[in-house]
């Protein structure tokens, strides 16, 4: 049998099948593109190793994001959360975040029931052993075949919305020359020998590449919960000049919940009110019963045991090379670096409505197995508790996401994308929000496109993938509000006006669900003015209505708006001074009282995003010579040559780079602007 036999013909690979790999395999196959997702173990599809729960403060926000944009995420929580909770409800809008607890098995099983029904997609079980370019494709002659045709894909027929490969690929005149001067992906081939020949290639290896788990002494090569590590990539990875890096992560151990004391813990219940994350989810659909999380605290003795066996730890004997989360620290390192502290918040959390299997939140260690069982055992509760799997650290090989532009293409290999925790991220949503913008790119890419690519002021995706990009990330990176410069704009209840337009051109949005958006524009625009232009007198009427508000008399006329923006009203609780208000839906009322309330700052914000607007858009000629610009500090120059920044907003947040050398970077631009690139 000839090489040419043993090669399969398709237009987008996908290596991983976790929350990254997920969303990027559904973008490309639903824009009509032969998609190939490749995982170590089907049976792993969009598993959750650590943490079984979606959202949270400011990953809410990516998942929103993620729907309004047309992932599948925030519809699977939907369909498999056992307990919700918005957090942050006594602050701000800006900072209401959506939790869902997860069903795990049965959130992996709906997504992997996503992914097989979807067309143009097939899923593969296999290792995937190295990424080849077209010279090495070239010269394996894998594209002769006297049979006039080499692809054994069954789906190897296209419908006319599928680009496929009779679109011009993107390495051709319609991207520029620029790209026939770097490698160009051809391929990837797995553990067998079979070569899937394609165009575009996404990297979501999550850590599973050179993975190893530690608990105490015991070291074992393996991926997260026991899976298959990926090993061989690394090689490939190395080849392709992408240098790697080492991160670790941790989780805690997992007890039979039928063993703690849940008496001596305090209930925590999810809302009365469940509020989907999907736009797309009718809230009818989202009522169910819910499941319990439970509180309880460590203490001193718990911290004793720790500091006596901190020997004996991975992370503090110098067995753990990756360097770990700042912000997830394991408990080690809490009672190290927080001494001061006498206990630390454990929330006990259900795996499964089938299962009595329970996540001790709070409480990750790679301390060894006798000191994990008589740790816990000091915290109220769980005193009897049997665990059934030990916590563990775990380490992989990552890349300094500074080897990536904008749209997660490397930097390197045109058509080679990443995703995920491979490129230094941390968490189930910042995963997934990464898979999705490298999906439409890589299709963006095949087809000739300019990038979607979201600005910080559009999104906290926009933020995330910058700060990736953009920064010296030493650590593993997770979102928080904190990050977000424009939070108050990017809250998580907007998200569809801020991003269903950018979902419906990529075409993941359809044109019922963005003609809504624009309607509920409409609505919102026109309810705000009435409000605004409505005036209520003094009358004895209203004095009795808003003494039984709580509220102040008025003493001359106001607009229902302004009422509105007192503290103890609300629009809802005004609707008796309001008779003649339209008939309108829950979710349009919430960003007209925003709207009113928060008028100030959202004008303010609005007014900043124009300033920062004006540097963001001036971009910096890709073959720009950093050497040729005058009196930049040297330090400034080499961080500039590193990251390649494409805007002069991008080039401000590296570090390294300051003010002044931004302004001598202008004069240059702007001597030189004739010579612009082309």
């Amino acid at each position: 049998m000839s090489k040419a036999n043993y090669t399969i013909e398709t237009d987008i690979c996908v290596i991983g099948a976790g929350h990254a790999g997920c969303e990027a395999a559904l973008a490309c196959s639903r824009l009509g593109f032969r998609t190939v997702i490749f995982t170590m173990n089907v049976d792993s599809i969009a598993m959750m190793p650590c943490n079984p729960h979606i959202g949270g403060s400011s990953k809410g926000h990516l998942v929103r994001e993620i729907d309004a944009l047309g992932g599948e995420m925030g519809k699977n929580i939907d369909k498999t959360f056992l307990q919700s909770k918005m957090l942050n409800v006594s602050k701000g809008p800006a900072v209401h975040s959506l939790r869902a607890q997860a069903d795990k098995a049965a959130y992996s099983q709906a997504m992997r029931a996503v992914l097989e029904k979807q067309e143009n997609l097939t899923i593969r079980q296999a290792e995937v052993t190295d990424i080849l370019t077209q010279p090495e494709v070239e010269a394996l002659e894998l594209f002769a075949d006297d049979s006039g045709g080499h692809s054994v894909f069954e789906g190897d027929s296209v419908s006319s919305g599928n680009a496929g490969f009779s679109e011009p690929s993107a390495s051709s005149e319609a991207s520029g020359p620029s790209r026939t001067e770097k490698p160009r992906v051809a391929g990837v081939k797995i553990h067998t020998g079979m070569v899937y020949l394609c165009r575009a290639v996404i990297v979501c290896t999550g850590t599973y590449l050179h993975a190893r788990c530690l608990v105490g002494e015991s070291i074992t090569e393996t991926g997260p919960g026991g899976m298959q590590r990926s090993t061989w990539l690394r090689d490939a990875m190395g080849k392709l000049g992408i240098p790697l890096r080492r991160f670790k992560t941790g989780t805690p151990a997992r007890m039979d919940g039928r063993t703690l004391d849940y008496s001596r813990m305090k209930i925590q219940p999810g809302d009365p009110v469940v509020v989907p994350f999907s736009f797309s989810t009718d809230p009818a659909d989202v009522q169910i019963e819910q499941v319990p999380c439970w509180l309880t605290y460590t203490n001193e003795e718990t911290h004793d045991i720790i500091r006596q066996n901190l020997d004996r730890s991975p992370i503090y004997a110098g067995i753990i090379e990756g360097t770990g989360p700042r912000y997830c620290p394991s408990i080690e390192d809490k009672v190290v670096k927080f001494s001061d502290k006498i206990r630390h918040h454990v929330f006990i959390e259900p795996e499964g409505r089938f299962t009595n299997e329970v996540y001790v939140d709070g409480m990750s260690s790679s301390m060894p197995d006798d000191v994990q069982q008589r740790m816990y055992r000091t915290v109220p509760g769980l005193e009897n508790c049997v665990i059934v799997k030990n916590a563990y650290a775990i380490e992989y090989d990552c890349i300094n996401a500074n080897q990536l532009k904008l749209s997660l293409e490397t930097k390197a290999v045109d058509g080679l994308f990443c995703a995920g925790q491979f490129n230094g991220s941390s968490g189930y949503e910042e995963a997934a929000a990464q898979g999705l913008i490298a999906g439409i790119n890589a299709v963006n890419y095949l087809r000739g496109r300019e990038p979607l690519i979201l600005e910080r002021s559009e999104a906290y995706i926009g933020v995330l993938i910058d700060d990736l990009v953009t920064k010296d990330n030493r650590e593993p990176y997770r979102m928080m509000t904190s990050r977000a410069e424009y939070r108050l704009l990017l809250r998580q209840d907007n998200a569809d006006l801020r991003l269903r337009k950018y979902g419906y051109e990529a075409g993941l949005i359809t044109q019922k669900q963005y003609d809504y958006v624009l309607y509920k524009e409409e609505k919102i625009r026109e309810e705000t003015e009435r409000l605004k232009k409505v005036k209520i007198g003094a009358a004895a009427s209203v004095r009795e209505i808003l003494k039984s508000l709580g509220s102040a008399p008025l003493k001359t006329a106001c607009s229902l708006a302004e009422l509105i923006c007192r503290p103890e009203l609300s629009y809802e609780k005004i609707k008796e001074l309001d008779p003649d208000r339209p008939a309108l839906s829950k979710d349009i009322v919430e960003q007209v009282e925003i709207n009113i309330r928060y008028e100030g700052y959202i004008e303010r914000q609005k007014k900043q995003v124009r300033q920062f607007e004006k540097l963001e858009h001036r971009k910096i000629p890709s073959r720009i010579d950093y050497d040729d610009v005058g009196s930049l500090r040297n330090e400034a120059r080499q961080k500039l040559k590193e990251f390649l920044p494409s805007s002069i907003g991008q080039a401000s947040r590296i570090s390294g780079v300051t003010p002044a050398d931004i302004t001598v970077l202008l004069i240059y631009l702007e001597k030189n602007r004739g010579n612009a690139d082309k």
